[in-house]
């Protein structure tokens, strides 16, 4: 498999977390999202393969070209069920999911660099821009400490796709200097993610393109 991946891109982080835990091989081929010449996403060569201009992408084993992480999850969940990252109950499985978009629909988009870019242009200065940044990390975040549980990872011994999620939103509220202080469960999943070896395979520290 190819992942068109960026090393600090949060939804390319996810994926490669998913890949890592269940153990699967692929490619990185490194898309620069911050390229001198305006970022390689918006040049035409990766424009044919993803449209979206956004990493990122998966080209699977089979020749298919996916896009969009959640479906890019999905996907690697259904297709390589060993070391699975749902559990068989339905209800819990709906508990995880309730968890992963949390952060992947209401949190993270309001931090993604296009809508940070168009605040700028809209006139919002630096200070208001991060000020944005830290409200919805930490909105988002409380509402996460709630939701997991109180032992293992976010929701038991082994991670699941709420722990695939959290773990590279973590990684963006250090960027933005958002504080972890307030929410010890949370705390305690980042610590037992950093000993695991798929979440540190995983990590844009250990990426070919970091810088």
């Amino acid at each position: 498999m190819d992942l068109y991946t960026y090393y600090r891109s949060t939804s390319s982080y996810r994926v490669r977390i998913a890949l890592a835990l269940k153990g699967l091989d692929y490619q990185a081929l490194p898309v620069n999202l911050i390229a001198p010449s305006g970022g390689e996403h918006r040049q035409a060569a990766y424009l044919a393969i993803n449209p979206q201009g956004r990493v990122p992408a998966l080209r699977t084993d089979d020749g298919e070209l996916l896009i969009q992480s959640p479906a890019i999850i999905e996907y690697l969940e259904e297709r390589y069920p060993q070391m699975p990252l749902l559990p068989e109950d339905l209800a819990a499985r709906a508990h995880v999911r309730g968890v992963a978009a949390v952060i992947g629909c209401d949190v993270h988009p309001l931090h993604n660099v296009s809508v940070l870019n168009r605040l700028r242009q809209l006139g919002h200065d630096e200070p208001q821009v991060v000020e944005w940044i830290s409200h919805w990390i930490s909105q988002g975040l409380a509402t996460v400490e709630q939701l997991i549980g109180d032992s293992g990872f976010c929701f038991g011994e082994w991670p699941c796709v709420a722990d695939v999620y959290l773990i590279p939103q973590l990684y963006a509220a250090e960027r933005f200097n958002v504080s972890l202080e307030a929410y010890p469960r949370i705390r305690r999943v980042a610590a037992l993610a950093a000993e695991h070896p798929a979440f540190i395979k995983a990590h844009p520290a250990n990426q070919p393109d970091t810088p």
